[in-house]
């Protein structure tokens, strides 16, 4: 190992390479493993998560895409360099990061596929340098891109066969810009119809579409609410959307409304589309203004004035409104609810070491067991399908070896890996079975078309229509997804825990 000089590094806040969203623990592992000489060394990492978020029956595995231009578009600079000399990397290793490109395999669930606890979401297979440093920013971008897109799912009614307008409002509460926009993309994958969030649809385009029209702040910035509504549609006439709750929805908001749209009657009696096209409520009871607004609106003629509704909303909220009060609501904006997930703002995916791969070509399976059953990981080099009945829904997830193999009609010994499942070891006869982890990535070549919006979005809705039981989307206490492992799974963890734990998981 050289001496190591030490140059200053001074900070700059406008810096930003996505490859130094890192923990710094991934560096001072790869720089020892690498002056050890295992730089070639190919290690297989699994990405997976424990347990659903709201203790839901199911997640929404999101992410991918990005996650996918991050590694083909991984590097380091000068910058990064100088900066891991100062911290007290080695000058080999540095040296060696300088070209250093992303040049192993990335087998993952397709990005919107309908996931469970314990099924691989993503397989990175690459040598150690490239397999460990990239361990941050694999699962900040699937945990949250997944955690959002599983809540939208609910907030916008998907998960119950309801499809409702949910607009995400969060942008101004997210945990920073990045989260603003990634939630946003995540969100409109999950079933929003649009977001607040400008830079979000600059960035990925009119799929995910902004709208919005007046902040409180602009009635009040007018004599009176009247001349601020007259204001709005003079610009906009073909898009006037009126806020009512400034100062009394029913004393101010609505009568100004109705005489607004008389007057745009008037104005362009041939025109249909230059009305009032709807209006939107921030406060008070939303569930019963919506009621007396839609009553009056219909009295004065116009049905046609659709009824927004906004306020620290979320799906319990909007369920309840709708169910058991009768709302009368056409669209949601939902904001800090969804942009957070606040009744569950983490989604617990993890990163570990299931294999090592082995000059002659074979893998050696690696487990951390620890001292708690429940977090003994499953070892192996492994392949996730999923078996389909006869009506073309998921039956069970299988966790196999990579190279095992399944086929339509043919029967599969599987070990159910609940341990409390009444009867562990069946024999299963699939209908349909296939794999779900997809080589997205091989020898660092993208090897996968990936969709549009429009195509992931229609995706998730089709899998929660038509692939998954309706007992996995209740909202309280879901049937549980059956996740199983091949006997050749089972027996090296359990082989492998008797070893290094000294008895059976």
């Amino acid at each position: 190992m050289s001496k190591i000089t030490v140059e200053p590094y001074l900070p700059d806040e406008d810096y930003d390479n996505p490859a130094m969203v890192t923990d710094f623990y991934e560096f001072t592992m790869a720089n020892c493993l690498f002056l050890h000489g295992y730089k070639d060394t190919v290690m297989v990492f699994d990405m997976f998560f424990r347990e659903n978020p709201d203790n839901l029956g199911y997640a929404i595995s999101c992410g991918q895409d990005k996650l996918v231009k991050f590694l083909l578009n991984y590097h380091f600079t000068d910058r990064d360099l100088k900066y891991l000399r100062y911290k007290g990397m080695s000058e080999e290793f540095c040296e060696y990061l300088r070209t250093y490109k992303w040049k192993g395999d990335m087998y993952c669930l397709r990005e919107g596929t309908v996931c469970y606890p314990q099924v691989p979401m993503v397989r990175i297979e690459c040598d150690m340098v490239g397999a460990i440093l990239i361990e941050t920013y694999l699962l900040q971008t699937m945990n949250f891109h997944s955690l959002i897109a599983t809540k939208a799912t609910r907030i916008s009614g998907l998960s119950n066969h309801t499809p409702r307008n949910v607009m995400e409002f969060g942008t101004r509460r997210a945990q920073g810009a990045s989260a603003g926009n990634d939630g946003a993309y995540a969100a409109i994958l999950g079933g929003c119809i649009g977001t607040a969030n400008c830079l979000a649809e600059m960035k990925y385009g009119p799929d995910i579409k902004a709208v919005g029209t007046v902040a409180h702040s602009f009635i009040e910035f007018f004599p009176s609410e009247m001349d601020a509504f007259r204001a709005f549609a003079e610009v906009y006439p073909d898009n006037v959307s009126l806020l009512l709750d400034t100062y009394n929805i029913f004393s101010s908001g609505l009568p100004n409304l109705i005489k607004l749209d008389d007057e745009l009657i008037a104005k362009y009696p041939d025109d249909p589309n230059k009305r009032v096209k709807s209006c939107r409520i921030d406060s008070g009871d939303l569930a019963r203004a919506s009621k007396r607004l839609r009553k009056a609106l219909d009295a004065a003629g116009k049905p046609y004035v659709k009824i927004v509704a906004s306020n620290a909303l979320d799906e319990n909220k909007i369920t309840d409104m709708e169910l058991f009060q009768g709302a009368k609501i056409d669209s949601y904006g939902v904001g800090e609810n969804l942009i957070t997930s606040a009744t569950d703002p983490v989604f617990g995916g993890v990163y570990k070491l299931v294999a090592v791969k082995n000059e002659d070509g074979t893998y050696t399976p690696k487990m951390k067991c620890s001292d708690s059953a429940s977090k003994a990981i499953i070892p192996g080099k492994l392949m996730a399908w999923r078996v389909f009945d006869e009506e073309g829904k998921g039956q069970c997830d299988i966790i196999s070896m990579d190279d095992e193999e399944f086929e339509d009609g043919k029967p599969i010994e599987v070990i159910n890996l609940d341990p409390d499942a009444f009867e562990r070891k069946r024999t299963i006869v699939p209908t349909h079975v296939e794999r779900i982890l997809v080589p997205h990535i091989k020898n660092g070549e993208l090897c996968i078309d990936l969709p549009d919006i429009p195509a992931k979005k229609a995706f998730i809705k089709e899998q929660l229509e038509y692939r998954v039981w309706e007992s996995e989307l209740r909202p309280q206490m879901p049937h549980v997804h059956y996740v199983d492992l091949t006997p050749k799974v089972f027996e090296c963890r359990e082989d492998m825990y008797k070893k290094l734990h000294g008895g059976n998981i």
